[in-house]
């Protein structure tokens, strides 16, 4: 029996009409929201003040962010090279963050680029799987570290809606967490999972007609035996790599900021910033726009203005921050994505003037 995949596909009507919306979100952010939080024109004054050094700082976080970007991917696949992998994940971030409602697609490609590498269907599954699931784990886990950090520098600003936010974060995380452990813990655990979740649903199959005949038992233990293996070997690894991706980001919003500000000056407390940019990520949890673009920069703009940060130098931060990136991961992805097809093509016809000789 041979190992199959199911392929993500594309509702052009969907797509279009969430690319018109995530646009429109867009430019609303940037057009009315941002200018009431911090000033264009004070962002672009700060900016010039950056010296060398600054920018030299800036670059040198980036390389390390791309670099550390590869990673993921070559922690969840045996097997696969650090290359590849970096090849993987830009060519992933490059399609959900340019294509209107890419994610899907994204997916297909991760698995295609996979399979040219090598990697079994099941083990280019389960590490796409494993990738994805641990992303989330660090977007829900950041927010509780970074009110944890704005509150051990004892920031002001800092109020209920912060507490409630990490709160309502570590509530979900944790229950994310057990339910997930309990799921891989042993088959017999994850058969009772699927059964509960069978009783949640039931009283919802009357009104939602996609509910109707779900039986999660069925997919929760198969995801379970796809993924025991790979995580029992390889999570403490895959959690590294992510964890390393979000720091490294952060860095980058951290040496913009100083550098406008000036290193040979007093500035803005690291814990303070990371406070402002982890809670910030919870705008990747709404997805109106690709990689929370707009969003996570009002947010995160906001909360460095409420923290004491200058406005427009918190505006300049973020434009830094979103720019250095964003649009080098694009570029590198899309460079990936050629190269991948380009590979691909040869593959395919060697593969077919082989099979052509045979006959």
């Amino acid at each position: 029996m041979t190992e199959q995949a199911a392929s993500p596909t594309l509702d052009k009507r969907k797509s279009i009409i969430l690319g018109i919306v995530g646009l429109a979100v867009i430019v609303l952010i940037f057009w009315k929201v941002i200018p009431q939080i911090g000033s264009y024109s004070e962002a672009w004054n700060a900016l010039q003040g950056m010296g060398g050094f600054a920018m030299a700082l800036v670059l040198a976080t980036v390389l390390t962010y791309l670099g550390v970007y590869g990673l993921p991917f070559k922690a969840a696949t045996p097997g696969l090279g650090y290359w590849p992998s970096q090849q993987v994940n830009q060519a992933a971030f490059a399609i959900s963050n340019g294509v209107p409602a890419g994610g899907a697609l994204g997916l297909a490609v991760q698995y295609g680029m996979l399979s040219s590498h090598g990697i079994a269907p099941a083990a280019a599954t389960s590490a796409i799987t494993a990738v994805g699931i641990w992303s989330t784990f660090v977007s829900l886990g950041f927010p509780i570290l970074g009110v944890a950090a704005v509150a051990i520098a004892g920031a002001s600003g800092t109020g209920n809606a912060h507490l409630a936010t990490a709160v309502i974060g570590l509530g979900v995380l944790i229950a994310a967490v057990v339910i997930f452990v309990l799921v891989m813990r042993s088959q017999s655990l994850a058969e009772r999972i699927g059964r509960l979740g069978n009783r949640l649903i039931a009283p919802l199959s009357h009104r939602v007609r996609r509910l109707q005949g779900v039986d999660l038992i069925g997919p929760i233990t198969s995801f379970r035996s796809s993924m025991y293996d790979l995580l029992k070997r390889r999570w403490a690894a895959i959690t590294a790599a992510q964890v390393g991706v979000s720091v490294a980001q952060f860095l980058i919003l951290y040496v913009a900021l100083r550098g406008i500000e000036g290193w040979d000056k007093p500035g803005s407390s690291i814990l303070v910033v990371f406070g402002a940019f982890a809670i910030s990520q919870l705008g990747l949890m709404v997805p109106i726009t690709p990689g929370g673009l707009g969003t996570v920069d009002a947010i995160m703009i906001a909360l460095l203005a409420s923290f004491g940060v200058d406005s427009g130098t918190a505006t300049a931060a973020d434009l830094v921050w979103r720019a250095s990136s964003y649009v080098p991961q694009i570029i590198i992805g899309i460079i990936a994505l050629v190269s991948w097809y380009r590979r691909a093509g040869s593959m395919l016809a060697s593969t077919s003037a082989a099979s052509s000789a045979r006959a």
